[in-house]
């Protein structure tokens, strides 16, 4: 791809949106401009950005200029809410790509520069309107809700088919995010491909770009106008969040590690020999030393799995891998019961393939929620933690004594309950 000095194409529209935009203003003159004739992620794409620089095509210039204001703010909007590195990191933590995070993250970035009084290029794909169609969620403030991972992880999971019945919606969510996103004229703008630094490089970049954020969307509130003028919060915003698999692997890991236990009816080896050469010569025996009790037997997981809630297949298959690498890792015996109401069953993994056998057990959808039936058998295993990936919608029952639990949750997280720590999947 060939690019030039400072973008040329641009340069009317960023002095302008400067003007109309005190904080978009600031945020561009930390981006690189450039013209480029090639090397759009997709056909049409009138601009598109890798995170640091943002590149202008040919067709840039065929826009009106207010048109132009709104394509150039929509680019400085990605690389300030580091759109592309997390594109790359979601990535990384799923082991692949997710084909809706650029959708998810214009569909955000349009409608909260159509809030802020900004004019796009039409048609334009809108958070309402995505959200709505594909999910059948008619939120009226989406932007304090939904931020781009949760978003492409809703628009990539929720598989199922909505019925034959009246008002029934068709196709699969993807389907219909696909849909509207044609309709809409959808073009892929980010490459996350290379804008990851990596290590404590890349986590310096998002600390700066959080603060640029904070003083950019000051001084809009401050003038009055622009997206820093917009009332709620972004959810998009990015926060410093530890990856909840990071806080899942450590609450798990601590619970099932095992450790030699102090034993007084079994003496250490150096008392032993300590005591014998006493003996030997004669000299007052040594105090006692004790030993080391056996290793204790392999630790156990209990997994309760609620089939009543509305956890779909993508979190499952990445709480199923996680729970397969904590067993691989830890030698641990998982077994993983299936509820509603009742256990369905109890079903000991055999390690062949973990992720494949968690995913293919029979979890039947719908229905109430108990968390008293479960808490009771898995206790009854002897486990070393239980671990519970349910909404939190139901009974608790009483705590299982001294056997740590933790709830992981599929959204938000809610209230803390009475007893247990909450790992929310949502990030």
């Amino acid at each position: 791809m060939s690019v030039g000095a400072h973008s040329a194409r641009a340069t009317a529209a960023l002095r302008r949106m400067g003007e109309d935009d005190p904080a978009l203003g600031a945020l561009a003159l930390w981006v690189a401009h450039r013209d480029a004739d090639e090397g759009a992620p997709e056909d049409g794409a009138v601009a598109w950005t890798d995170g640091r620089t943002i590149f202008y095509g040919p067709r840039f210039a065929d826009l009106a200029a207010h048109e132009q204001v709104g394509a150039a703010a929509h680019q400085v909007l990605h690389v300030a809410l580091r759109h592309p590195a997390r594109a790359r990191t979601l990535a990384a933590r799923l082991g692949t790509g997710v084909r809706g995070y650029n959708l998810a993250a214009d569909a955000i970035v349009n409608e909260t520069l159509v809030q802020a009084g900004h004019a796009l290029p039409r048609p334009a794909v809108l958070l309402a309107g995505l959200v709505a169609e594909a999910l059948g969620d008619r939120d009226p403030a989406p932007l304090a809700r939904w931020d781009a991972e949760r978003l492409a992880l809703a628009l990539a999971a929720r598989s199922g088919r909505d019925g034959d019945g009246e008002g029934a919606r068709k196709g699969t969510t993807s389907e219909r995010a696909e849909a509207h996103a044609a309709a809409q004229g959808f073009r892929r703008d980010i490459r996350p491909d290379g804008t990851d630094r990596g290590g404590g490089e890349d986590a310096e970049a998002a600390a700066e770009w959080q603060g640029r954020l904070a003083r950019a969307l000051a001084a809009g509130r401050a003038a009055g106008r622009g997206i820093g003028a917009l009332r709620g919060v972004l959810a998009d915003i990015p926060r410093s969040d530890v990856p909840w698999e990071v806080v899942l692997r450590g609450l798990i890991t601590r619970a099932v590690a095992r450790h030699p236990e102090v034993s007084f009816q079994r003496p250490a080896r150096r008392w032993v020999a300590a005591d014998s050469d006493a003996r030997r010569h004669g000299r007052p025996t040594p105090g006692f030393e004790p030993g080391r009790a056996p290793m204790p037997r392999a630790a156990r997981l209990a997994v309760g799995v609620d089939c009543s809630t509305s956890i779909d297949n993508a979190r499952l298959a990445l709480f199923a891998g996680q729970i397969a690498g904590i067993g691989r890792r830890t030698g641990a015996e998982v077994h993983v019961l299936p509820f509603d109401t009742e256990v369905q069953s109890i079903r000991r993994m055999q390690g062949a393939s973990w992720e494949d056998e968690i995913r293919a057990l029979p979890l039947g959808r719908g229905g109430g929620t108990d968390f008293g039936p479960v808490i009771a058998a898995a206790a009854g295993l002897g486990p070393s933690a239980i671990v519970i990936l349910t909404d939190l919608d139901g009974p608790l029952g009483p705590a299982p004594g001294r056997v740590p639990v933790i709830w992981a949750v599929p959204g938000p997280a809610p209230r803390a309950p009475a007893f247990g720590r909450v790992v929310s999947l949502a990030r």
